[in-house]
């Protein structure tokens, strides 16, 4: 089972469904059904595990289709905080760049 990690603990991840953004992967992108960890920053030593949860939708995207609503629904105030947030957490990023907008599933 992989991990999900988030560096922020975004009010959604209390909810039993909420959905999030992610580059695609290299190696091996994100599946429909598959099963993840969510996980509060993973690589520090206030590592914390917050429940399971099941990716049950996906949809290829790109920054540039991102609405504002959407932007608020991940935890920003505004789609200029995202794209902020983006490229400091990816630098480099384009507008142009393949994202997942990922629907997650709480299990436990």
């Amino acid at each position: 089972m992989r991990i999900m990690d988030f560096s922020e603990m975004w009010p959604k991840l209390r909810d039993a469904e909420f959905t999030t953004f992610r580059l695609t992967r290299r190696d091996r992108d994100w599946a429909l059904g598959e099963q993840v960890q969510i996980v509060y920053r993973p690589r520090s030593k206030d590592r914390r595990p917050l429940c399971l949860a099941n990716i049950y939708g996906k949809r290829s995207t790109t920054f540039k289709s991102v609405t504002e609503e959407e932007a608020i629904a991940d935890g920003f105030s505004s789609s200029l905080e995202m794209w902020q947030w983006l490229q400091k957490a990816h630098p480099g990023i384009a507008m142009s760049t393949p994202l997942n907008k990922l629907y997650l599933r709480r299990l436990k």
